[in-house]
Formats: C-alpha cells, sequence, structure tokens
C-alpha cells in the first residue's frame, strides 16, 4: 500500500498577547478568526483558529497564546517559515499594507518566485507568494478585498536536524513529489491546489528552542477517519511511534515526530469549524467542549479578553 497527503491541513504555533496576535492575523493580514476555543490539554490557554471564510484545510493557522511565556528560537526541528498564497497581482497590495503597519519585510526569490518576507509580532517567520492555484477568498475584512486576500497557505519550509530523512519521509511516506532543488532548497509538492509547497533546507543550522515565536507542530490532511487509521497502520509500519487518535472536536488527531525531530500531524478534513456555530458566525464567541463546558465561569475568568477590530 502508498499513500498521498493531499497536503497542509493546518499549522499550530505560539504566540503571545492574544490581542496582539488577533491584530495582526485579521487586523492587518484579514484572515477570518473562525474559531475561538481553548487548549484542550490546557483549558486556561486560548486556541484560536484562523483560516479563509469557510475555515477550509489549508486554510487554516492556528495559535496558542500565552502572553507571559519566554521567547522561542526558531531552528532545526522546526518549521522555519509558513507561507501564505494571495492572487496574481496582489503583490503591490501587500507591499502597502506592511509599509502602512510598519511592518519590515524584504523580498526574495525562490524556484522562481517572489516573496515578501516578514514576521508578525511575536517572531514568527512569513511569507506571502503570487499564485494562480487555490480558490478565491470571499472573507472582507478592512480594506483586504477577495481580489487580494490570502488564500490560504502556499506552503511552509521545514528546517531538520536530519534532511536527508526528513526528505525521504515526505517523498516515500507522506507521498509528495520532489519537483525542484534550488541552493539549499529541494522543493516537493502535494496534490491539492493549496497548502502544496514544502521547501526543505538541506543544511543544518541550530536546534530550534519551543516557545513564543515558533511553530508548534504541522498537520497533513486525512480524507477521513477510515483514512486517517489507514495512516496510522501506514506510518507505524515505517517505524514511527504515533499516538492515538485524538479527538479535537473539528478534527480527529494523530501525532508523530519524524527522524529530524519535526512534529507531524494527521488531521480529517471533517467535521470542520461550523459543525457548532454557523458559517456567519464562526469565531464570534467562545467555544468549549463538552468536557470544559460545566467549567465555562472559571475558564471565561482565566482568558485574557480580546477582541477582533478592523485597524484600517
Amino acid at each position: 500500500m502508498s499513500k498521498k497527503t493531499m497536503g497542509i491541513h493546518h499549522i499550530t504555533a505560539i504566540v503571545g498577547h492574544p490581542q496582539e496576535n488577533v491584530d495582526f492575523y485579521a487586523g492587518v493580514l484579514g484572515i477570518r478568526l473562525v474559531k475561538k476555543t481553548v487548549n484542550f490539554d490546557d483549558p486556561g490557554t486560548y486556541h484560536l483558529y484562523f483560516g479563509n471564510q469557510g475555515g477550509k484545510p489549508g486554510t487554516i493557522i492556528t495559535f496558542f497564546p500565552w502572553a507571559d511565556a519566554y521567547q522561542g528560537k526558531i531552528g532545526d526541528g522546526q518549521v522555519g517559515v509558513t507561507s501564505y498564497v494571495v492572487p496574481n497581482g496582489a503583490m503591490g497590495f501587500w507591499e502597502k499594507r506592511l509599509e502602512k503597519f510598519n511592518v519590515p519585510f524584504t523580498k526574495n526569490e525562490r524556484f522562481g518566485e517572489q516573496y515578501l518576507e516578514f514576521d508578525d509580532p511575536h517572531g514568527l517567520h512569513l511569507e506571502i507568494v503570487e499564485r494562480e492555484e487555490g480558490e478565491v477568498n470571499t472573507w472582507h475584512f478592512g480594506d483586504v478585498t477577495p481580489d487580494v486576500a490570502i488564500k490560504g497557505f502556499g506552503g511552509a519550509t521545514l528546517l531538520s536536524k536530519q534532511p536527508e530523512k526528513t526528505a525521504e519521509l515526505l517523498e516515500k511516506v507522506m507521498g509528495l513529489e520532489q519537483v525542484g532543488k534550488e541552493g539549499d532548497f529541494i522543493r516537493f509538492r502535494s496534490s491539492s491546489d493549496i497548502g502544496n509547497i514544502i521547501d526543505l533546507k538541506l543544511t543544518t543550522t541550530v536546534s530550534g528552542r519551543m516557545g513564543v515565536g515558533t511553530v508548534h507542530h504541522i498537520a497533513w490532511r486525512a480524507h477521513d477517519d477510515q483514512d486517517q487509521l489507514d495512516w496510522k497502520k501506514y506510518i507505524e509500519g515505517y517505524g514511527y511511534g504515533v499516538t492515538p487518535v485524538q479527538d479535537r472536536n473539528y478534527f480527529n488527531a494523530i501525532y508523530f515526530r519524524e527522524h529530524g525531530e519535526i512534529l507531524f500531524e494527521i488531521a480529517t478534513d471533517p467535521p470542520g469549524f461550523a459543525h457548532d456555530e454557523t458559517q456567519e458566525t464562526m469565531g464570534g464567541k467562545l467555544m468549549l467542549p463538552d468536557q470544559y463546558e460545566p467549567s465555562r465561569d472559571q475558564i471565561e475568568r482565566l482568558v485574557l479578553p480580546f477582541e477582533v477590530r478592523e485597524l484600517d
């Protein structure tokens, strides 16, 4: 049996104060807050999900905001850069928008594509690239309109402690296609039209340290629960230790750490983010899983208040 992931389901990172996080991703980048919930393993902490209008897999970045947590260090064993894709012709808008909000950026080229590179307020490395692929994001927030809005993930750059092992996993196990090599990077592509490009750095640097401004894990897509169970058995067959299935309310998840020490997750596409809210109201209020609903009052006293606000 061989399998092929469709690509990225979501990426989860650790950040600082939730208001700063929301102001940047919603207010500056114009991405929709699609779910306001808590970390199921630490219910005194938010788990915030941002994505396109419908909160589709391949568009979702999620955050654990800890206002007073220590700063992490981006390095080997982590996702180094998260890439966002925008429509062709939108790059000029994003240059002006980053300038408007005093976000420093640089321009770079990789594999024949132009990138805007910048950091979020807590140190996460981000980049924007234009591509034709991917459906238009119909979410409209502030001055960010659908003709320029972020569609979702362009992909990610992986920093591995054992790049050759990670490359083997991506191609031979996860089923990504190797499509190019340039300088320090090897590029892989999945079958989806979004969240489909992975650039792996072939040289090692320093070990990453988990904390604010670092990615916690990258999640890959499974069609459904059965597909996920097939993935679990398949990956275990290659000698990786895979966790039992974890119910995350909006998807089911399994986790394993690959040989380059990057934490991988495989998450199911269903049920999605609208099963406990409507498409129109997603992200509007704090949603809790059943096990934490009796503690709602206590949790709401613990988490820091914030609001989604237009900054334009």
